[in-house]
């Protein structure tokens, strides 16, 4: 006598309801939404002063809306610091007036432009309405990342330019898509200087992503050929700027070796230690234009570097630890630019703390999400290596960063929409197995 096997549908659990309910009802995501946008414009309300960093790009966004030119402090045409921002922010200025009310607003929108590709990658990258959702919702609450909107630092308008140039290669159906995606990383280069070095990491993916590898090589280095000479276009007219007004040819700006430097001497703790005394001594020399201390900067740090090969070693982890274990750092900028500070120093205190907690809990799911995709791929039968390897792109772009220059909080804040975006996918999926696991049979 032989015994069958008789399955029975299985009744969603409340778990499983409460998901789909998550995940298609437009509700939730207005909600997430809504909250997202609140967040961002209550914190407008602060009255912040620009400083340190801030207050460079804030003056030269206010020279060059005065029709001034790019000026350094003395009145002298430079091209220290990228102009990508200044030159974005100037526009907003001469349209609605130099003010941080004119600056936060511009900061809004980019915000909101984040928030829009995060969920839109995170639905192309993970394929779930759910996780790109969970993303958002992430992000949303995400104190640093707020904290961030009144600020006149780069990184909210750098990070939507990312994103978006990022959103144009994955989503390309044609390669005049490819052109608008090297206009996007052309302006990002203006911003931030190492941009380019995204490319290849995005290609690569894709070109590891699926089967016949051989065969799609020759077009996607075509790809990538397209968006790095088209970005390099873009950049062009800036360099040809800095050649008439300084009389030396300057890609993009005139710090990259002051910041290797500030990295990499005798005193280096794999922070940026612009007051160590080799990097003082070289910046108080009047004699010397800004180009022949940049260039001069730039060989004490390789010297340095091929001097001191063990001591270079040793400062990586240092660097890395810099880069990824603090975050939090916008509430520096309150800190010195913010009149009630004084008076709310223990909320402000307190919100880093809570901040540190949750970015904590947000780099653990990146970490555990890069084993549960790959083990879930190879039990379906698909390639380990997909999309969903972008976030860790992304990820990467900084940290190759850091090991040869120095590493800061700040410069993993265009990391975090991926990374929430990542945790996200993590947290609907193990929710989704949980649910599985409490469904019921129903029996007719």
């Amino acid at each position: 006598m032989s015994a069958k096997v008789i399955h029975f549908p299985a009744r969603p659990s409340r778990l499983a309801l409460k998901l789909e309910w998550f995940a298609t009802d437009r509700s939730v995501l207005l909600g997430i939404w809504a909250l997202y946008f609140a967040l961002r414009a209550v914190v407008l309300l602060i009255d912040v002063a620009p400083i340190s960093d801030a207050e460079w790009y804030f003056a030269r966004a206010a020279s060059l809306a005065a029709g001034n030119g790019y000026l350094d402090n003395s009145g002298a045409p430079t091209a220290f610091w990228p102009p990508g921002w200044p030159i974005a922010l100037s526009l907003v200025f001469s349209q609605f007036g130099v003010s941080t009310v004119s600056l936060g607003l511009f900061n809004l929108v980019s915000a909101m432009l984040i928030g829009v590709m995060t969920l839109a990658l995170g639905r192309r990258l993970f394929g779930s309405e759910g996780a790109a959702r969970a993303g958002l919702l992430a992000l949303a609450v995400y104190p640093n990342a707020i904290g961030y909107v009144p600020l006149a630092l780069t990184e909210v308008f750098y990070t939507a330019l990312l994103m978006a140039g990022c959103w144009a290669v994955v989503t390309r159906t044609n390669r005049w898509q490819l052109v608008g995606a090297g206009l996007l990383f052309g302006l990002a280069t203006l911003v931030k200087a190492q941009t380019l070095v995204v490319v290849p990491l995005l290609f690569a993916i894709d070109c590891m992503r699926a089967g016949n590898l051989w065969q799609r090589l020759p077009r996607l280095l075509v790809d990538g050929l397209i968006v790095v000479a088209v970005a390099g276009l873009a950049v062009v007219p800036w360099s040809i700027r800095n050649h008439a007004q300084l009389g030396h040819w300057v890609a993009v700006s005139t710090n990259g070796g002051y910041t290797l430097l500030t990295g990499n001497h005798d005193t280096a703790t794999g922070d940026y230690t612009p007051d160590a005394p080799v990097v003082k001594a070289l910046m108080a020399k009047p004699r010397l234009d800004e180009v022949t201390r940049d260039a001069q900067a730039r060989q004490l740090g390789m010297a340095w570097i091929t001097q001191h090969p063990d001591r270079f070693a040793r400062l990586i982890p240092k660097k890395l630890a810099r880069l990824w274990l603090p975050d939090g750092e916008a509430e520096w900028a309150y800190q010195g630019g913010a009149p009630g500070y004084a008076r709310f120093a223990l909320v402000y205190r307190g919100a880093r703390a809570l901040n540190q907690g949750y970015y904590a809990l947000l780099m653990l799911a990146f970490g555990a999400a890069f084993f549960v995709m790959i083990a879930r791929r190879r039990r379906d039968g698909q390639r380990w290596i997909g999309w969903w390897l972008l976030p860790y792109g992304i990820a990467l772009y900084p940290t190759l960063i850091c090991v040869v220059f120095s590493g800061q909080s700040r410069f993993h804040y265009p990391v975090m929409p991926w990374v929430c975006m990542t945790a996200g996918w993590l947290i609907v999926t193990s929710l989704g197995r949980i649910s599985e696991r409490r469904a019921k049979p129903t029996l007719h």
